[in-house]
């Protein structure tokens, strides 16, 4: 029996039809789960991401099937693995990571893969030249990503590279976008609070509303 089998097997073994309501309904309906918590989910994985993180492949005919079944708990598996493995991560790695966030797309997947692109980024400059053409995409998916992909980096902030790529976000409406570059800079106004405001000051007129009041949360 291959991985993916023997995942499904233990995933159907454990499901809750109760709590998939629950879930499913607070995904707005978009996607059937098992009703497997966060944590559950990860207790009952562990073995399987224990024994690829001592391999040090990725095993992206695996990740490929598991993104590809309906149920929800198996794209979060996939976000689980890549988050484990992201030291094996190379910049040609991206274009899967990429097909990922345009599939079966939402906030939550997105969330669990932008630091997983952040990652690569510290390693390799190559993921700042994408990102900057991430944000301009018409993928708002793939903008999120851009955005936050940054997010913890504290000291090891890009402004430069941050600056440009929410400059490229002004006039959006779209409420995923906003509330990313508020996001982005609540976080890092946590490191430099100064720099944040005078990006605020300089850019208010053209910020949204909701981008300045969770930008300003902390400062």
């Amino acid at each position: 029996m291959d991985k993916y089998q023997q995942i499904k097997r233990i995933f159907e073994a454990h499901q809750d039809p109760c709590q998939a309501v629950r879930m499913a309904h607070y995904m707005r309906d978009q996607f059937i789960f098992y009703g497997i918590p966060s944590q559950s989910r990860k207790v009952l994985t562990r073995p399987l991401i224990k024994e690829e993180k001592q391999q040090g492949m990725i095993d992206w005919a695996f990740l490929d099937q598991c993104y590809q079944d309906e149920h929800r708990e198996f794209q979060y598996l996939v976000c689980d693995y890549l988050e484990a493995l992201k030291k094996s991560l190379c910049y040609e790695d991206l274009s899967h990571i990429r097909t990922y966030l345009v599939t079966r797309s939402w906030w939550d997947t997105t969330d669990a893969l932008d630091l997983v692109v952040g990652s690569l980024g510290l390693r390799d400059k190559r993921v700042n030249d994408l990102m900057l053409a991430w944000s301009t995409d018409e993928n708002i998916w793939l903008r999120r990503v851009a955005i936050d992909h940054q997010l913890l980096r504290k000291e090891k902030t890009d402004t430069e590279l941050l600056e440009k790529i929410l400059v490229n976000q002004w006039g959006s409406q779209e409420f995923f976008i906003n509330k990313a570059v508020g996001w982005i800079l609540r976080d890092y106004s946590k490191t430099d609070p100064d720099w944040v405001r005078a990006f605020i000051s300089r850019h208010e007129t053209k910020m949204h509303p909701l981008s300045i009041r969770e930008g300003s949360k902390y400062l």
